[in-house]
């Protein structure tokens, strides 16, 4: 069931998603050559743990996963598409690092993801890093009052498959509010005109996932939760967290 949210309930999610959107800029001026993903992952609890937020992702287990996720980030380098689980492993000049952070405050959650290269930027990933935010710009602008989820699905499958890049079949973006995850699954490519209306009071984390080698595969590390481009290749992700209003897509975890 979809939840539409009240005009009262936006604002709070305003607020957790603004702790989001300050967790995500701390860690990206962390990462530097020789910083560990631990050490990212210690820069966003301080930012939860001084704006009295706790982590939807810390503990959450869903079906597919084998143990619970055990930080507060998922961080995912270079092949790593998402779900990655900070360790020791130090940044590397190169290196293209996406963040995922969530919040949860008052009751009401925040989900949003980054994408960025730490030292000196392959050409090829700063295109992939900038499709990736092409692809959520225009995911958010067809989060309109009136429109349907496949017009969403569209906008950001044409990004992705216009630039050349392979999408995730069945991993996509979702609603969220009480919970980090609810009622409905956002995809990231469909038919336009199809699907979900699109109401004032819907909540949606609009997340593009793109995988730099064209391809769609993908599998899961051993560690059961990273998940990674079967070719090789590098991916990005890019999230916000998006309120559908009368007067426009709201972006509740803007930096």
């Amino acid at each position: 069931m979809v939840e539409l949210k009240t005009d009262t309930s936006i604002e709070a999610m305003y607020e957790a998603g603004q702790v989001v959107g300050r967790a995500l800029t701390a860690v990206q001026k962390a990462a530097d050559v020789g910083v560990s993903l631990l050490e990212l992952d210690e820069v966003a609890r301080g930012v939860l743990r001084e704006a009295g937020a706790s982590s939807p992702f810390l503990g959450y287990r869903p079906s597919f996963a084998t143990t619970p996720f055990p930080a507060v980030i998922c961080a995912s380098v270079n092949d790593a598409i998402v779900h990655g689980i900070p360790t020791g492993y130090r940044l590397r000049d190169g290196d293209l690092v996406s963040i995922d952070c969530g919040a949860q405050l008052g009751g009401w959650a925040g989900d949003s993801a980054i994408s960025f290269t730490v030292g000196r930027p392959r050409p090829a990933d700063v295109g992939l890093i900038e499709a990736a935010e092409q692809a959520l710009a225009a995911g958010i602008a067809a989060a309109v009052v009136g429109n349907r989820m496949g017009d969403i699905a569209h906008a950001i499958g044409t990004v992705c498959r216009g630039g050349g890049y392979g999408i995730m079949d069945d991993f996509g973006g979702h609603g969220i509010g009480r919970r980090m995850h609810e009622d409905p699954p956002v995809p990231n490519e469909g038919r336009p005109g199809r699907g979900l209306a699109l109401r004032h009071g819907m909540v949606l984390a609009i997340e593009p996932m793109l995988i730099a080698g064209g391809t769609d595969e993908y599998h899961a590390a051993p560690d059961g939760w990273t998940l990674k481009t079967n070719d090789g290749s590098r991916a990005a992700h890019t999230e916000h967290t998006v309120a559908i209003t009368d007067a426009g897509p709201r972006v509740l975890t803007a930096r």
